[in-house]
């Protein structure tokens, strides 16, 4: 049967209650990560220092890797912390899963809702025209947006911008749901065979985790990676 999930209404709006419990769930473990990791720092560096200061250091490889080194620090805290966002969303519903009543479930993750991927999409999008206009005034940044570097190219330009946030968000998504699906399919063995097929399905749980935190580690690195590779196009001129 199809999954549903906790719904709410605020005024003539309906939510997802399941989601907004998970993204606000992500929300504090990513900052209990960062602020247990951050306290007591050292000169010299050991055991939960090392590891937020190899998570920074990724992600400030990803911002050079795309970006003129000069705008590395002016994008770092933003990189880091998308990065974090959807590293959590993407592993947190591989931890368990809480589905009851009548198929309602209370426990996934938030990127496996293409609502929530459409939205990171979306403001990784918006941000990458407001710091080019930031940058080069509203003239500037269509000009070096849309004009460049041959103005007849503009009506693809235009069609670029509608795809790159689909490709963002519908890789993102696609690829955590598929994780959750399956995961999903291995623990049914279980209920509809029954208890003599857990030596079956138990290794293949185990390692189908295993394979799903590596994707969503991957992910991760994906989306951070195209919005520094798209907000690059944006603040560098063209020539």
């Amino acid at each position: 049967m199809e999954e549903k999930s906790l719904l709410f209404k605020i005024g003539p709006i309906w939510f997802d209650g399941t989601i907004c419990i998970m993204v606000l769930l992500t929300c504090i473990i990513v900052f209990g990560i960062v602020y247990f990791c951050t306290r007591n720092l050292q000169m010299k560096p050991k055991g939960k220092q090392n590891v937020i200061e190899l998570l920074i250091d990724f992600v400030r490889g990803i911002i050079t890797d795309n970006m003129p080194s000069k705008e590395v620090t002016n994008f770092h805290l933003l990189a880091f912390t998308m990065f974090m966002f959807v590293l959590v969303a993407n592993i947190i519903g591989l931890v368990t899963k809480v589905v009851v009543g009548d198929d309602l479930t209370l426990w996934k993750s938030p990127t496996a809702d293409p609502m929530v991927t459409l939205t990171l999409a979306l403001i990784m999008i918006v941000l990458t025209h407001l710091f080019s206009i930031n940058r080069f005034g509203l003239k500037g940044y269509f000009v070096n947006s849309f004009l460049k570097p041959v103005a007849f190219l503009m009506p693809i330009k235009l069609m670029e911008e509608f795809t790159n946030l689909l490709t963002l968000a519908l890789r993102l998504y696609g690829n955590i749901f598929a994780g959750e699906v399956l995961l999903g399919l291995i623990a049914s063995i279980v209920s509809s065979v029954g208890l003599w097929s857990i030596p079956l399905a138990l290794p293949l749980e185990m390692i189908w985790v295993a394979f799903s935190l590596f994707i969503g580690g991957i992910q991760a690195f994906i989306f951070v990676t195209l919005s520094m590779v798209y907000m690059a196009h944006k603040i560098e001129v063209e020539e």
